[in-house]
């Protein structure tokens, strides 16, 4: 990947962080406020902690982009009242997966659905996030998942792609809904510099936010954080150069997951930046 290229998609990042005690003070020290905070919900804790993160780093100036499961949404009526909070705190982007609580909570089974039910409010959020899986769902068939990003297109402003290692992989998936006439811009989902013991010991600590359980369904991605040199998201954008670079790919920037190494990924990108001359 050219250097100018890169340095491009290195400031045009979102951070992704789970809701933990210590995740206000961790973003506030080490993230720059034209970095783009997302905050994950989890299935056990439900959305309060989300909400109520994304409210206080709003107030401190961050564009803040919640993650609103659809399976943690009880009705309608809760859909309309974490809209008015969250449009109260002047959030104007949310992320809406499907989520993974099982049974959900309420009355919508997938992201579909609360995506239609926005439009019908009137659209209150200027953007609204889908997930992409460039590599396959453990549960879901890829077609499906194309298919599913086909449906929500006219709901939804632009796609976030979920983990993925595989420079071929990423490539051919951008090919692929492209073909598909899916021209909603991606946000690539990169893992940061993730350390295997501090990612463990963060899953322990904070239970189950989204990112975790998808990682920990993976165990070769563990793997790849551990071993030395088997994985390092630096030589990952190197890889997809093409991929990512390619006018016809629509790559419109990083979405990285921290796993609550905040420090570790600002640390990180800033070293890079650094070396590529800005």
């Amino acid at each position: 990947m050219s250097a100018t290229g890169l340095r491009a998609l290195l400031r045009s990042v979102r951070y992704e962080v789970l809701p933990a005690k210590a995740t206000e003070d961790k973003v506030l020290a080490h993230v720059p406020r034209d970095v783009v905070v997302t905050v994950t919900a989890s299935p056990v804790k439900g959305l309060e902690p989300t909400l109520d993160l994304a409210t206080r780093l709003a107030a401190h100036g961050y564009r803040v982009v919640p993650h609103v499961p659809a399976r943690l949404l009880r009705d309608d009526v809760h859909l309309k009242e974490v809209t008015g909070r969250l449009r109260e705190a002047g959030v104007d982007d949310v992320f809406v997966p499907a989520g993974d609580s099982d049974p959900p909570a309420g009355v919508y089974d997938g992201a579909l659905p609360v995506l239609r039910r926005l439009s019908e409010l009137g659209s209150p959020f200027a953007r609204v996030g889908v997930t992409g899986y460039p590599e396959s769902h453990p549960l879901i068939h890829d077609d499906v998942t194309v298919q599913a990003m086909w449906d929500k297109r006219e709901h939804a402003t632009y796609i976030v792609s979920n983990l993925c290692f595989d420079p071929r992989v990423l490539g051919e998936w951008l090919v692929r809904i492209r073909r598909r006439d899916i021209t909603l811009p991606v946000h690539v989902g990169v893992a940061g510099p993730v350390q295997r013991a501090k990612l463990l010991a963060m899953a322990t600590k904070i239970g189950v936010g989204e990112s975790t359980r998808f990682l920990t369904k993976h165990a070769s991605w563990f793997a790849r954080f551990a071993a030395p040199g088997g994985y390092a998201p630096e030589r990952l954008l190197t890889r997809t150069a093409k991929a990512l670079t390619a006018p016809s790919a629509g790559v419109s920037g990083l979405h990285l997951f921290t796993f609550n190494q905040i420090a570790e990924t600002e640390r990180w990108r800033c070293a890079v930046l650094d070396r590529l001359g800005g």
